[in-house]
């Protein structure tokens, strides 16, 4: 299974009374088709659809601000964190609980404090392609959405995971991509997909002989044979 993944968006986070309880915190935890900062050597968009099958399975998903399992607030099983997808991205609405943590972010919320919404998911299906400027862009087509967040930080945090898809994608390893210009990553990107097996590869590099080991000992013995 594929790392978790964590990514932000700075879009604010919207907190409204209700006549029962703390309150609800509402946010949008991406936006679709929306160009990331550069991430470490790429950058990234979401698909509109990206979120559908997590969506349409009905999966667990958490709300925890700062994605800390000692900070929950609503759970999609606990039908206290509803989430919707629209034209601008993944919205979610959770009811703030009456715990230290809700009261907290509640209190976060009403002060403008609580700027910043995340989500955290796992990459099911994803795509590389190239900006207008030439600079490696992944897509992400499906995602296994673990849980959406209100963060205090917006940091971007390890985007080891994506570059380690590129780099599979062109069967090298993550170090070899960092070390190569964008431009040359293009070149690369843009080749057909070598459809042989590792298997084949491998006897490709190596000589008739090695293939046809056989065959190379038949060659010695009509050496031998024709010295006599």
């Amino acid at each position: 299974m594929r790392e978790l993944e964590l990514r932000h968006i700075s879009l604010p986070v919207e907190f409204r009374e209700t006549a029962n309880g703390l309150g609800t915190l509402s946010g949008y935890a991406s936006v679709f088709n929306r160009m990331s900062q550069n991430l470490g050597g790429f950058v990234e968009r979401v698909d509109p659809a990206a979120f559908n099958k997590t969506l349409t399975d009905q999966g667990p998903v958490l709300a925890r601000y700062n994605h800390d399992d000692n900070h929950l607030l609503g759970t999609t099983e606990g039908g206290t964190l509803t989430l919707e997808v629209d034209g601008t991205g993944l919205r979610y609405d959770v009811n703030l609980p009456d715990t230290s943590s809700g009261r907290d972010v509640r209190e976060l919320a009403k002060r403008g404090d609580l700027r910043y919404s995340s989500f955290a998911f796992r990459t099911v299906a994803d795509d590389w392609d190239f900006t207008p400027e030439g600079f490696p862009m992944r897509t992400l087509l499906d995602v296994q959405l673990v849980d959406v967040a209100p963060v205090n930080n917006p940091a971007y945090r390890d985007t080891t995971t994506g570059l380690r898809s590129l780099a599979e994608r062109l069967h090298m390893d993550v170090a070899q991509v960092k070390d190569t210009a964008p431009e040359e990553l293009r070149k690369l990107l843009l080749t057909p997909p070598d459809s042989r097996t590792d298997e084949e590869r491998a006897k490709e590099q190596q000589g008739p002989d090695e293939i046809h080991p056989k065959l190379s000992l038949f060659r010695q013995r009509l050496e031998l044979l024709s010295r006599s």
